[in-house]
């Protein structure tokens, strides 16, 4: 079992969990059998209407985008790059069906885009991360015919979804935009080094361990992640000039240690960091007890930051809550 011990409302959720499958041992059906879940359980679209997009790409081929918004919004909203996790290798949801893209609709106030960005092992790096730049460029070129305020823009993401809107926050900086007021990064992916020491969820086999992360990154970048400039946002030297932060990372996630020095680095370099650390948590853990009150926090503390710098312009928001840490470094609660 992980050294930290698992919080008391998920332990009867792990031991109820089975042996993980490894899901790169068939990339191809783990993807149709993801599609086909989605397709089974519909996200209830009540009160949010959606609009997809081909965004076209230098060589001609088209990026798939879909605008995800409130019923009858009145005036510019707010947006969202939302980049879905899944390994660099999975995820994309059916039409209209992104269930994060809607949920985020709903408790932060903004139009959402969802970017079907390309997937490794077809498309290594840097396919990913250009194309959700691209989306984030094509937002802010078409914000008014979308109904959104080009000024208000953020990005967000989990696991690998985190680790591409690091890394996009990176390219809009050394690029000359587009500007940005808060980047979300919730259990984020973003440094290949992960899982290539000892985690946390070493040695439970119902668990993402080091390995698993490890794997991913062989796929997204088989060149290692040296050979692009934004292929792991944790390999950039300079930080100063991102915009606010969110950071969010788990006691028995691998990620968690690459996290937690990458909110350490954001606030050394100046950037408002707001940091939640939930203790006895596993990576993934709201998929699998979506109803506890850890997990209901969990949730509520990162989209309340990013609804706080959308609508009040405080980079970040302001409330300090357990487990959280603000500028100038993380809490002391987070293990060092």
């Amino acid at each position: 079992m992980p050294a930290e011990p698992v919080d008391p409302e998920l332990a009867p959720v792990l031991e109820r969990l089975p042996p993980m499958l490894d899901p790169y041992a068939d990339i191809a059906g783990t993807r149709a059998g993801l599609h086909t879940l989605a397709c089974h359980f519909p996200a209830d679209r009540d009160g949010v209407v959606s609009e997809r997009f081909g965004v076209p790409r230098p060589d001609g081929s088209e990026l798939a985008v879909e605008v995800y918004r409130p019923v009858d919004a009145p005036g510019p909203l707010p947006g969202v790059l939302q980049f879905h996790g899944g390994g660099y290798t999975f995820g994309q949801a059916p039409p209209g069906e992104d269930r994060t893209a809607i949920e985020l609709v709903r408790a932060v106030g903004a139009a959402v885009v969802s970017v079907e960005y390309r997937l490794a092992p077809e498309h290594p790096c840097p396919a990913a991360v250009e194309d959700c730049f691209l989306a984030l460029e094509w937002t802010a070129g078409r914000a008014a015919a979308l109904g959104i305020d080009a000024a208000r823009l953020a990005v967000g993401g989990q696991s690998a979804g985190g680790g591409l809107a690091a890394a996009v926050a990176l390219m809009a900086r050394d690029r000359g935009g587009p500007s940005l007021v808060h980047q979300s990064l919730v259990v984020p992916d973003l440094d290949d080094s992960a899982g290539t020491r000892p985690t946390p969820a070493d040695g439970d086999p119902r668990l993402p361990d080091g390995a698993f992360v490890q794997r991913g990154w062989r796929h997204y970048a088989p060149e290692g992640a040296g050979a692009h400039p934004y292929a792991a946002a944790a390999r950039a030297t300079d930080l100063r000039g991102l915009p606010a932060a969110c950071v969010v990372v788990c006691g028995l996630d691998p990620l968690r240690d690459t996290g937690l020095a990458y909110a350490r680095r954001l606030a050394d370099a100046g950037v408002p960091v707001a940091l939640h650390y939930v203790p006895g948590a596993w990576h993934g853990f709201e998929m699998f007890a979506p109803d506890t009150r850890l997990a209901r926090e969990t949730t509520a503390y990162w989209t309340g930051r990013l609804r706080a710098a959308l609508h009040s312009g405080r980079e970040g928001g302001s409330e300090e809550g357990p487990g959280s840490g603000l500028t100038p470094r993380p809490s002391s609660a987070a293990p060092a």
